[in-house]
């Protein structure tokens, strides 16, 4: 199966061609895939070099100009050295863009440290009026890179990763959908943390959401499930673990309710290893997750009883 990148650039290629208000921005990393592109749309086709500031900048200089610009390169890279730009630039500026990050919180073990972004959705919910898509699955990273670009002037954010699910599910760019109900607790799955949970929660009495549009925060699909699984909560998220609890909180506010963040740990791993290494280390395999989630909803039995 091809990755989310691997779709990502002939689907922006193909959205170059089609709509003039398109541009892409890189720095460096990509430039070779989209060298075609670049010779069809020399103007909008646009490699600042190892440059991630002005990456940003350039971006929101295009878009003051009218153009709708896609912003391409590693997580770590696009979210976090740029981080002022993207919150002066774009945010202070008032303009959109999309930005489309690859590597996710550990795709490139090898890469090290410097190559991993765990905390990227988190120092985004810092700011104001950001649009966070998280596919699972290469067919909905097309969808949702669709609608990011199609969305006039807003500021989205597409993270790319080469884990996914085994299969795509529809999705629309707004919430959450519901794949699977009990009545014991709430899973929501992030991305492509579904298989997982999935695996993990087999047996256990519970709803799970899949989302994939985490922000905006579905509160609405989050508080519909808990009227029948009960206000008993976990989050299982492909980045920094506890990045959604807040949003969680804020939507059973007026309910007496528990939250478990599970995701990625604030711990560095410091030996490169395999993503699946990486993955179990940071207790999001299934066998793991089905030890956190089981002892979560059995705990909050024994208090609801």
């Amino acid at each position: 199966m091809d990755t989310m990148r691997d779709r990502f650039v002939p689907v922006l290629s193909r959205l170059l061609d089609e709509d003039p208000r398109v541009a892409i921005i890189l720095a460096e990393i990509g430039n070779v895939a989209f060298a075609e592109t670049q010779r069809r749309h020399p103007d909008r086709v646009v490699n600042v070099g190892i440059r991630e500031q002005l990456l940003v900048g350039a971006a929101a200089g295009l878009a003051l100009t009218g153009l709708r610009p896609v912003v391409h390169t590693f997580a770590s890279f696009l979210v976090e050295r740029p981080f002022e730009q993207v919150k002066l630039d774009l945010g202070h500026q008032g303009v959109g863009a999309v930005l489309v990050s690859a590597a996710a919180s550990f795709d490139w073990p090898a890469g090290g440290y410097t190559h991993m972004a765990p905390g990227d959705v988190a120092l985004l919910d810092t700011l104001d009026g950001w649009t966070v898509h998280v596919p699972g699955h290469p067919d909905e990273a097309e969808t949702l890179l669709r609608h990011a670009v199609a969305a006039d002037d807003d500021k989205v954010y597409v993270r790319l990763s080469v884990q996914a699910n085994r299969e795509a599910l529809p999705v629309d760019g707004k919430g959450f959908r519901t794949v699977r109900e009990g009545r014991s607790g709430v899973v929501v799955a992030v991305g492509p943390m579904l298989d997982a949970v999935l695996a993990a929660t087999e047996g256990l009495d519970v709803t799970v959401l899949y989302a994939t549009t985490v922000r905006p925060f579905d509160t609405a699909a989050l508080r519909r499930a808990t009227e029948s699984a009960g206000t008993d909560v976990v989050l299982v998220e492909p980045y920094l673990a506890g990045t959604s609890t807040a949003a969680a909180n804020d939507a059973l506010t007026d309910v007496p309710h528990r939250v478990l963040g599970l995701g990625v740990g604030r711990s560095e791993l410091r030996r490169y290893g395999t993503v699946e290494e990486h993955v179990a280390a940071h207790g999001l395999d299934a066998r793991s997750l089905r030890e956190r989630i089981g002892g979560f909803v059995a705990s909050g039995a024994a208090v609801h009883s």
